[in-house]
């Protein structure tokens, strides 16, 4: 568990202004998405000797990032808490065998046609292998999404077999990032969807509308508000500085579609692995109308051992938050394993009030 201090933060309003960008402002966004190097290291005044390792590491995993997000962070500073999420390094290059290409057995439940069935009631459609950002802990770096997404003529054979499974009740749009597809697209996976009665959440997983919030248009909008099954939106918010006022904004109106909002958050090494920057996590999401939901330990993919946090440095970090904050804000802190029937919940054990330093009657 990291003893540094937290970053400053970037303070979100709270009200939230309507959203002012214009239809198809994101597909430019998405262009004009940094994927060079030295521009990266230009746009920010990065220390050149970081230069050399970063072009090894985007060889084996692409640097891509949104130069919106690029303007949320500190130039000069090589540790600024959202670089450090995208900027490839070094490290990635090298081998760890415990970490390895499918952490989380993906593969083993994959047919062919994008929809892997991993858990009971639930169905995942892998949309896209596009997303508006690389992050460098992505657990799907090595995935075969050529072979393996819902997309051309595979839609037909995922749609049938969702039709034909009345035990699947959620479908969870992933990917890549689902929001990566156009509104078009969504709106015909969603259509097929709708008409499949058995199906009664529908649940997106994005870090587009983080990274990227001019993609929440109005299309968008009106999709989320089209849909029959519940909508259930979960954001992927791993650093309070990543809140901008355009976030707010987009997180805003996908709220007032009735879309649940929550939040799922990995435990990154030097970047968010102390109590104070989870509590200010956990309290800005709650201001921007979102509920923390997990906190996940690192998935064990190749090129990511770097990020990891030992479990048990994990268990004591929320154990603190969860002194800090009422439990309705306190994420759980969960690992996903090849195989197993469902994500880990670790359980974080209330300290005695002595030793927390303070009463917390109401939990």
């Amino acid at each position: 568990m990291s003893t540094r201090p937290a970053p400053s933060r970037i303070t979100p309003p709270i009200e939230p202004r309507s959203l002012s960008h214009r239809d198809g402002d994101w597909q430019q966004a998405m262009r004009d998405a940094i994927t060079d190097i030295d521009t990266l290291f230009a746009e920010l005044s990065l220390p050149q000797a970081y230069k050399p390792a970063a072009r090894r590491a985007a060889e084996l995993f692409g640097l891509r990032v949104p130069r919106s997000y690029v303007r949320r962070m500190q130039p000069g500073a090589i540790d600024d808490p959202l670089l450090r999420q995208v900027l490839p390094l070094g490290a990635e290059t090298e081998s760890h065998p415990d970490f390895v290409a499918d952490a989380v057995g993906d593969n083993a439940s994959a047919a062919g046609d994008g929809l892997l069935h991993k858990y009971h009631g639930r169905a995942l459609l892998v949309t896209t292998g596009a997303c508006a950002v690389h992050c460098r802990y992505c657990f799907r770096r090595h995935f075969d999404y050529a072979g393996q997404h819902a997309g051309g003529s595979h839609t037909e054979a995922a749609m049938a077999r969702i039709a034909a499974d009345d035990s699947i009740a959620e479908v969870l749009l992933s990917g890549g990032d689902p929001l990566s597809l156009s509104n078009a697209r969504l709106e015909a996976i969603g259509r097929r969807l709708d008409m499949i009665d058995h199906v009664q959440r529908l649940r997106l997983h994005t870090r587009t509308a983080i990274v990227l919030p001019e993609r929440i248009d109005s299309g968008l909008i009106e999709w989320l508000a089209a849909r029959r099954a519940r909508c259930v939106v979960v954001v992927h918010v791993n650093h309070p500085n990543e809140l901008s006022a355009a976030t707010i904004d987009a997180l805003a109106a996908m709220r007032k579609t009735g879309a649940l909002l929550l939040n799922q958050a990995v435990l990154l090494a030097d970047i968010n692995d102390d109590v104070d920057t989870q509590v200010r996590l956990s309290e800005a999401l709650f201001e921007a109308g979102v509920m923390p939901y997990y906190l996940h330990l690192l998935d064990r993919v190749r090129g990511t051992h770097h990020f990891e946090v030992a479990e048990t440095d994990a268990v004591a970090l929320m154990q603190t938050v969860s002194g800090r904050l009422p439990g309705y804000l306190v994420p759980k802190l969960a690992r996903e394993g090849a195989g197993d029937e469902a994500k880990s919940v670790l359980g974080i054990r209330a300290r005695p009030a002595a030793a927390a330093g303070r009463k917390n009657p109401e939990g």
